[in-house]
């Protein structure tokens, strides 16, 4: 018996019911194509009579020949395969001409015509978005180019307060921007997002934090609201033209508490010598550490470590971080470089009569010398400047100074630290060190039996990756700081007087029992707070070629 198709259950011997209503069937679902093929092309800006001509011709002639064909089936086919390749030419033609996120027939596409609307929508608006001027931003009409931008927004920061990133950075490519987050410290590096989807997503934020969003190459800086879950997010976004495209920054604005000297992770030995200084009259301690380990966090606290009612403090900053209570917080302004130098301002605070003098960033030789002179003068002085350890801040302090003896004179003290990431206590995971570790860091193999690691991706029995909920699958979670810290006295002013080079200094600093920073960091990796390759991170320094030079004196 023939198949089906092939068979005609006629009446009246000239007309099958099944073949007509195919034949029907597929006509009218091919007219509204066509009429979509017009509308779509010209709104995509595509030659939208040519399209519509192609797409409604094929159609017409293969709809001919499916009629003059012998075999129903083979005419059938025939029609189907000419209409879709005609139809997915066209998609293909337009999918180039528009953004990722607005192609048709791609996975996301389809996956998205079986969801609900609403739904998606209600999603939407878990995450409010809040101008400088406290206006919250609708949800815009789907498929809109403000739309994209708003659901690129959505996903970008939803993704980056769930990982607790503090910093977003977008850094333009040839096709694509690169994406990374700044986590604890840490640079982890995210999947990129096409430059067509950016363009959106630039120019939603922009118009969100009040900035223009047709200027691309001067710097721009602006600040906004996200609004979740009953809790509120400031953001500041900056902006910047370069050669590569234009870059992006959004930085998580957290209200930083003002820590007290009990609460910088001191050991108990180096609180009772920085607690100490409260009794000091006047001197000069030397609060180094290279950029964004925390320096600035423990200058306040050595500030506010001192009875503010009893003594009178002020400071000299270029961008204060905090405003500390009880304390006059001078800044040193863009508007003073041209009629005033940082070492003049210093002294007219110290004109002021102040107890306590707090200086950031000391980097020229003439604010150096009022400081030395202030701290010999009965002012206690707190001064922060970069350096990589005690000993290379005191090289460079004697160098800013220019002349030793005022550089040491007046010295109390030199700290210098930095900022370890710790272990997650949900997903840490125990190992037994190789007695090769343990050597090369003169650990103790008895008290080092076991130490920790940050944990490894857990997959279930689907082999579905399964994410620790504490720390967002990074292995870390808060950070804390390590010092290396010296304190002062006749003798060892002395030895740094007569020492003729840097690592005489360091001897004897090391005979007065000061410890290195790795050794605090080892004692916080034995503990098991960090791990050994936090501790490698942060400690190492880029190894660069130099060429042999004399040994540095002081």
């Amino acid at each position: 018996m023939p198949g089906l198709f092939l068979s005609a259950i006629e009446y009246g011997g000239y007309i099958s019911i099944i073949k007509f209503l195919a034949f029907v069937i597929l006509f009218f679902l091919w007219l509204p194509l066509v009429s979509w093929v017009y509308q779509d092309a010209g709104a995509v800006r595509a030659k939208e009579n040519l399209w519509t001509a192609v797409v409604f011709a094929t159609g017409a002639v293969a709809a001919i020949v499916w009629l003059l064909m012998p075999l129903f089936i083979i005419g059938m086919l025939f029609f189907i395969i000419a209409v879709l390749a005609t139809s997915m030419s066209y998609v293909l033609h337009r999918n180039a001409r528009v953004p990722e996120f607005d192609r048709v027939l791609t996975p996301e596409h389809i996956k998205g015509l079986f969801e609900n609307r609403q739904k998606k929508m209600d999603a939407l608006s878990e995450v409010i978005f809040i101008t400088p001027n406290n206006n919250e931003i609708p949800v815009p009409e789907p498929r809109t180019p403000e739309y994209f931008g708003y659901k690129t927004a959505f996903d970008v920061f939803s993704d980056a307060m769930w990982r607790r990133a503090s910093d977003v950075i977008f850094a333009p490519a040839p096709q694509e921007y690169n994406v990374a987050y700044y986590i604890d410290g840490a640079a982890l590096k995210q999947p990129s997002i096409p430059r067509d989807q950016m363009e959106y997503f630039i120019r939603f934020v922009k118009n969100l934090a009040s900035l223009d969003p047709d200027e691309k190459r001067k710097p721009q800086k602006g600040k906004f609201r996200i609004h979740k879950q009953k809790e509120n997010y400031d953001w500041e976004i900056t902006t910047a033209g370069s050669t590569a495209g234009e870059q992006i920054s959004l930085k998580h604005m957290t209200e930083q508490a003002i820590t007290k000297l009990a609460d910088i992770n001191l050991t108990p030995d180096q609180y009772n010598q920085m607690n100490r200084l409260r009794e000091a009259k006047q001197g000069l301690l030397i609060i180094s550490g290279p950029r964004k380990t925390g320096v600035t966090s423990t200058f306040y606290s050595l500030l506010r470590n001192h009875d503010a009612f009893l003594s009178s403090i002020s400071t000299l900053e270029r961008q204060p971080s905090l405003n500390l209570p009880n304390i006059t917080q001078n800044i040193y302004a863009l508007s003073d470089t041209g009629t005033s130098t940082y070492a003049k301002k210093l002294q007219q605070v110290i004109r002021t009569e102040p107890d306590i003098v707090g200086i950031a960033d000391c980097t020229d030789t003439e604010t150096a010398q009022i400081a030395c002179t202030a701290a010999k003068d009965g002012k206690l002085i707190y001064l922060t400047i970069e350096a990589e350890n005690v000993i290379k801040a005191l090289g460079k302090w004697v160098k800013l100074v220019a002349n030793k003896p005022l550089a040491v004179e007046p010295l109390l003290g030199i700290s210098n630290q930095r900022l370890l990431r710790k272990l997650c206590n949900e997903c840490k995971q125990a190992y037994e060190p190789n007695k090769e570790l343990l050597r090369k860091f003169n650990i103790p193999p008895d008290k080092a039996k076991v130490l920790y690691r940050a944990g490894k991706v857990v997959y279930d029995k689907r082999g579905k990756p399964s994410t620790c909920e504490n720390c967002q699958g990074t292995g870390f979670f808060g950070r804390m700081c390590v010092f290396e810290i010296i304190l002062l006295n006749g003798q060892l002013r002395n030895l740094i007087m007569q020492a003729k080079s840097l690592s005489e200094i360091s001897t004897q600093f090391r005979r007065a029992k000061m410890l290195y920073l790795q050794e605090q960091a080892l004692r916080k990796v034995i503990d098991g707070t960090t791990s050994v390759n936090e501790m490698v991170r942060i400690l190492s320094t880029p190894q660069r070629p130099k060429a042999k030079r004399p040994q540095q004196k002081t």
